[in-house]
C-alpha cells in the first residue's frame, strides 16, 4: 500500500523533519512503502498550504497520507477542517497519525465492511483530534497574547527577535540571482520569509 507522509511545522526555526525517521519507521512496521514525503514550515491553523495540497493532488484512491501527530495535518477552525475532511474523503485518501491507533487498521488491508468500519470510526476519532489541537491553538494564542500585554505593560515586550545571520544570507543569494526554490531548500525557511527579504530588498533599490 502506497503512503505519502506529511512533516510541518509551524515556523523556520522549527525543524518540519524532526519525525521523519519515525514515521519511516511507523511505515516499514506496517508494510507501507513511502511514495514521496511532503514537508513544509507552515501554521497548522492555515488550510492554505502548497506542500499539503501538492501532496493531495498526486494521491490516488486508497493512498495513505500519513502524520506524526493529528495536529501536524491540523489546527484549522471546525469550517476549514471540514473542507480540508471534505477534500480527503472526495480523493479517497486514508490517514493514518501515529497519535491515533483507530487509524492504524487502514494501513492494512480488509474486507469492504470492516475498511467501512474502521473507517468511520477514524473520522470520528479524527475530527475529535483536531478540535481538541484547534483549542490547544487557540489557548495558546490567548495566552501568549495576554503574556505580551503584559509585558507590554511593563515595558518589557521586544517581540520575537529576527534571525539576521539567516536573513543576511537569503538577501545575499537573491542578490546573486539564486532562485527562490533553492534558497528555500539551502536555508530551509518558507517562501513567505524570501518574499519578505526580497521585498526589503527592493524597498531598499528604489
Amino acid at each position: 500500500m502506497l503512503a505519502r507522509s506529511y512533516l510541518r511545522a509551524s515556523t523556520d526555526e522549527q525543524d518540519a523533519t524532526r519525525a521523519r525517521e519515525q514515521v519511516e519507521a511507523f511505515a516499514a512496521e506496517h508494510g507501507l512503502t513511502i511514495a514521496a514525503t511532503y514537508v513544509e514550515n507552515e501554521s497548522g491553523a492555515k488550510l492554505a498550504r502548497p506542500e499539503l495540497f501538492r501532496l493531495l493532488g498526486d494521491c490516488r484512491p486508497g493512498d495513505v497520507l500519513l502524520i506524526e501527530q493529528v495536529d501536524r495535518l491540523s489546527r484549522l477552525t471546525a469550517a476549514d477542517w471540514q473542507r480540508l475532511r471534505s477534500e480527503l474523503d472526495a480523493r479517497q485518501v486514508r490517514v493514518v497519525a501515529l497519535d491515533l491507533p483507530t487509524s492504524w487498521m487502514l494501513a492494512a488491508p480488509a474486507d469492504e465492511f470492516t475498511a467501512r468500519m474502521f473507517a468511520a470510526v477514524n473520522g470520528m476519532m479524527l475530527d475529535v483530534l483536531a478540535a481538541v489541537a484547534r483549542k490547544d491553538y487557540d489557548d495558546r494564542r490567548r495566552r501568549q497574547a495576554q503574556g505580551q500585554a503584559k509585558a507590554k505593560a511593563e515595558g518589557k515586550y521586544k517581540g520575537r527577535a529576527e534571525n539576521v545571520a539567516r536573513n543576511d544570507g537569503i538577501a545575499a543569494m537573491l542578490r546573486s540571482g539564486a532562485s527562490w526554490s533553492t534558497i528555500q531548500a539551502a536555508t530551509g525557511c518558507s517562501r513567505a520569509t524570501v518574499a519578505k527579504i526580497a521585498k526589503r530588498l527592493d524597498e531598499k533599490a528604489a
